[in-house]
């Protein structure tokens, strides 16, 4: 877990990079440095690769903050930290606006289980997940959307914050999934996942 202080630098360095005036035109070869984001998280922001999350309409201060906690090295999931590596703060910028804007990924398309969307449901409304990431789970800040996610990222990324191997600039997502059951995620991730 990060020290409070890591944790305040963090967000000072975030504030900082969003707040420095509006994002000037790209630059000459934005196109062929972003070109390895798209192929693998989905060149219309829905990744059809697996455990590979969909980026399309994530809140541009949330992508901002991944992308320079993998420059950092506050968060190592290869090839993302050495993708991330000598990015400047500029880029950081262009990066996260233009990947913001991608259209959000459509839900999974097989029908939803009808007791596993409702089993996943209680979940999200019981730990109170609409509370930091919207009532529609859209996202907001530095939170992330849920909705029409990819279930096999989303099962991967719950089991690693209860796990503590992921770990975000606070806390909070291991507080929230200490009392959540192993055997709970896949119907909480399936219910995300549904969402239209």
């Amino acid at each position: 877990m990060l020290s409070l202080l890591s944790t305040y630098v963090v967000r000072i360095v975030v504030v900082a990079l969003v707040l420095v005036g509006d994002t000037p035109a790209f630059a000459a070869g934005f196109e062929e440095r972003i070109a390895p984001c798209l192929a693998c998280h989905g060149e219309t922001g829905q990744s059809e690769k697996p455990e590979v999350p969909s980026l399309g309409a994530q809140p541009v201060n949330f992508l901002l903050i991944q992308i320079y906690m993998f420059r950092e090295k506050l968060r190592q999931v290869e090839p993302m930290t050495a993708a991330a590596q000598g990015l400047s703060d500029e880029e950081l910028r262009q990066f996260s606006a233009f990947i913001s804007k991608l259209p959000p990924p459509n839900s999974q398309a097989d029908p939803p289980n009808a007791a596993r969307m409702e089993r996943g449901r209680l979940l999200a409304q019981t730990h109170r997940c609409g509370f930091c990431h919207q009532p529609d789970f859209s996202g907001r800040e530095q939170m992330p959307r849920l909705a029409s996610q990819r279930e096999d990222y989303l099962v991967k990324t719950l089991r690693a914050y209860k796990s503590n191997a992921r770990r975000g600039y606070d806390a909070s997502m291991a507080e929230v999934m200490y009392p959540i059951k192993d055997d709970e995620i896949p119907d909480l991730a399936f219910y995300f996942a549904h969402l239209r």
